[in-house]
Order: C-alpha cells, then structure tokens, then sequence
C-alpha cells in the first residue's frame, strides 16, 4: 500500500506476461430612483474611461519592458492503459534575446539544461507559473488537453522546454496500480530543443504551444518494472491538422494508428467510438484500425490532411 497526495493505493508488482497486448483493459433584484440611476451610469461611463486608459497603459508598458506572453499546452499520444498519472514539478524555457538566434544553433543544449542558474548576455532561464501535481494524462486525449503552464516571459526565441519530473509516476491497469521509476542514474528532467520559431503568435504579444506526450514510448518495459522516459512531440493548431472518425462495435477494442512514409501517430477512441488524432502535417496518411476479440482489422487509404482542417473519415463499422 502506497499514499499518494493523500489517497492510499493499491500497488502491485508488475506481471509483463501479455500486459502490453491486453485490449481489454480499457441577483435579488435592486431598485434605486430615476436620479439614482443617472449617477450611477455617469459614474460607470468614468469608470470605463480610467480602466480603458490604464489597460492602455498597462500593454504599453508590457510591450515596453520586452515581455511576451507563453501558454504551453499538455495534450497525449495514448497508450493500453487505463490511468498514465505524471508528476510534474516546474516547467522552464530558455529564452534566446538575441537579434539573429541561428546564431546559436550549435549551442550545446545539454550542457545549458543542465544549468539553469547560469546567466548569459544572450539566454535568459524562465520559470513559468503551474500548478506543480500528479497529471491523469490519458484524459487528455482525443483532441482533449489541458493549460500546463503561462506566464508573461522575456521576449525572445524559445529554443528549450525544461520539464521537472518528480517520483509519484504510475499507471493503472484493471484497477491495480504499478509504479513507474526513472532509470538508473537518469536526470529527473527532460529537455525539448526548439528552433526559436515553432510557438504560435495567435495574439499580438501572447504565444502558445501544445506538447504531446507519447505513451507508447515514454513507458518502456524493463524486466519486471516499468520505466519512465519521457518522448514529447510539439505542434501548434495553426499550422497542423487532424483527423477524427467514429469505429465500433466498441467490444472489438479498436486501435487507430494514422500513418505514412514520415509521420505516425495513434488514437483510442473513446466509449462512444469517437477518436481524433491532432498534429498532423499536410500529406496523405492511411488509417488502420487494429481490432480484438474475433473482428478484422480494417485500413482506410488516401486519407488527405490540410492544416489547419480536420479530415473526417466517417464512421467505421468493424466486422468478424
């Protein structure tokens, strides 16, 4: 028995025999008089000036001291499982204030997520503001997704993403709960490099950024234990597309896999059938849905994503 966040849990050591190929785990009214009413409006008129004028000010002021607004968004690449809890302590970004970034493409990242404390003419470290806990990842999914961390930061190029992992990681399998470790003498954060252009400006001044974090790779099995190591992927809505469909009958356990020559990316629809896959770029992909429990497997071809639009294919009935 384990307490996690005040709650016990039932732990169980890990069993690999066909774990991982189980589909089955699935206002009282206020009255005034007429001249009441007249100064209270002339009073609100002088309200709505003073505060327009100070919002003024305040985004000018903003826009004086070289700050940017950043939204990082956590949204997931699933995997078989019924519960993925991460817990994520901080999140930082390294901010490149110089006039021409690709100046520092050959930066060692490494070396510089390694020492955040280090102050440089150029890089500046920021910490942005979350709400340090234990993420259910898995309800992320499906198009779903959730604000991770937003903060008004230096302006500049981001070009890394340093995500603090702490110790209470776990999954959960028919009810039963197993740990997940970091490796052995692995570092207790993960870097994600960036070229300095990928964030989406959907605002003068304010950015945004969703970060994907894939199951499939992150949990890695290693002898009688579950390892975390974890693989995020970036994109922004603007600039990507989607694909999103329905398939049952739902006890055929149905895995998407959207796929071509240079992408791949997986769903598992929910319990009414629905899935969609986000961040997908332009192309022409194939669907496969994987299928249990006595129904065939069925692939759809010629699936065309244009960014920023969804492609629907329909509803997919599988057979036995």
């Amino acid at each position: 028995m384990v307490s996690v966040s005040g709650k016990t849990i039932r732990v169980k050591k890990f069993n690999t025999h066909n774990f991982f190929n189980d589909h089955n785990a699935t206002l009282k009214p206020i009255h005034m008089k007429i001249k009441h009413f007249f100064f209270a409006a002339s009073m609100a008129i002088m309200v709505s000036f003073v505060m327009t004028a100070c919002n003024k000010n305040t985004s000018a002021e903003a826009s004086a001291t070289g700050k940017q607004q950043l939204s990082l968004y956590l949204t997931d690449g699933p995997g078989l499982f019924d519960q993925v809890l991460i817990d994520i302590r901080s999140v930082k970004v390294l901010v490149d204030t110089s006039a021409n970034t690709r100046r520092h493409d050959s930066t060692n990242w490494d070396r510089m997520g390694a020492n955040d404390q280090h102050k440089d003419s150029s890089f500046v470290w920021e910490t942005l503001n979350i709400s340090p806990g234990i993420y259910d990842i898995l309800k992320l999914r499906n198009g779903a997704d959730t604000l991770l961390a937003s903060s008004n930061i230096t302006k500049g190029a981001i070009r890394v993403i340093k995500i603090e992992i702490g110790t209470h990681n776990s999954v959960v399998k028919d009810s039963v709960t197993y740990p997940v470790s970091l490796p052995t003498n692995a570092l207790n954060y993960i870097l994600i490099t960036l070229q300095g252009n990928e964030c989406e400006e959907y605002l003068p001044g304010k950015n945004r950024l969703w970060l994907d974090f894939d199951i499939t790779r992150s949990i890695v099995q290693d002898g009688n234990r579950l390892l975390l190591r974890p693989v995020f992927h970036f994109y922004t809505v603007s600039t990507t597309g989607s694909i999103a469909g329905r398939v049952g009958p739902k006890d055929g356990f149905p895995v998407v896999t959207v796929y071509n020559a240079t992408d791949t990316a997986y769903a598992l629809p929910d319990k009414e059938g629905i899935f969609r896959v986000r961040g997908m770029k332009n192309g022409t992909y194939s669907v496969y849905i994987n299928a249990s429990n006595g129904y065939k497997d069925t692939t759809i071809t010629n699936v065309v994503v244009h960014a920023p639009g969804e492609t629907s294919v329909g509803t997919i009935k599988l057979r036995n």
